[in-house]
């Protein structure tokens, strides 16, 4: 929403509370839910992208060709898919959530197999990153934000090695000096801290 320059409040749901108002607005009771100032709710992050697309077409963030639609979405679905099994889930999902689920430590194969993949990964969004302004094409879009979403919960827990592939840490660092992104930067997970290179835009 910020890259399209749409004012926005930000309210905290406990999605895991199932509150009876909440599941009025969104029967899934899943978040993000977006909630339009004349009340009409729009659930599911795909969903809201999607919806905000064709409701603001100012600084379209979906491409505008027919082909570049398709692949802006291809990308997305790459990044939420492939690269969140692959690597966020045996990464992050390992050295995080599974620690605050209560289900124990990392699990080591697990962590091996998660940084073999970012390593593929890296480099994949390098050439694409050094045969394009930006990884859908010419312009910014969702496929770059999915990307640095991903990345950026990564890059604070120290797993990613920028030294990998220098084409994807310049994209990177284009990435985190937007405006839009920079705000992101500040969240912080309690008890845990970032690397100093983390908030850092010339890193």
């Amino acid at each position: 929403m910020a890259e399209k320059r749409l004012p926005f409040e930000l309210v905290v749901e406990r999605a895991w509370e199932q509150r009876d108002e909440f599941l009025e607005i969104n029967p899934a009771g899943t978040v993000p839910t977006l909630i339009e100032d004349n009340g009409f709710p729009v659930p599911d992050s795909g969903v809201i992208c999607e919806y905000l697309d064709e409701a603001y077409p100012d600084a379209p963030l979906i491409g505008v060709t027919l082909g570049e639609r398709v692949e802006v979405r291809r990308l997305v679905a790459w990044f939420d898919g492939k690269f969140a099994e692959e690597v966020s889930v045996k990464l992050a999902g390992q050295k995080y959530l599974k620690r605050v689920a209560g289900r124990g430590e990392p699990d080591a194969a697990g962590l091996r197999a998660g940084y073999a993949a970012l390593r593929g990964h890296l480099d994949h969004i390098g050439w694409l990153a050094e045969n394009r302004r930006w990884l859908g094409g010419d312009n910014l879009s969702l496929a770059d934000l999915a990307a640095a979403a991903h990345l950026s919960v990564l890059d604070f827990f120290g797993d990613v090695d920028w030294t990998a592939n220098e084409a994807a840490k310049e994209w990177y660092a284009r990435i985190k000096s937007r405006p839009s992104f920079r705000p992101l930067l500040q969240d912080r997970v309690p008890g845990m801290f970032p690397p100093a290179h983390y908030t850092n835009l010339d890193f």
